[in-house]
């Protein structure tokens, strides 16, 4: 389960918003907040989340056991 609250900061912290991210990974703004939401996303897209927000370490934000 995704760690919505933690990704939504990477977002702002790279000057970045929501939709510039969705575009990234190729997808329309309302599914990736869909996808959020939810805290669901496909390996493909962790991948280009990673690489996009310059994450070092995904484990806390994508494998999070509680998202509180």
């Amino acid at each position: 389960m995704v760690n919505s609250n933690k990704l939504k900061g990477l977002i702002v912290s790279n000057g970045l918003k929501q939709k510039d991210v969705a575009e990234k990974l190729g997808m329309t703004p309302k599914t990736f907040s869909l996808k959020l939401k939810k805290g669901v996303f496909g390996s493909d897209e962790i991948e280009i989340m990673i690489k996009v927000l310059d994450i070092s370490d995904p484990v806390p934000i994508f494998f999070a056991d509680d998202v509180t």
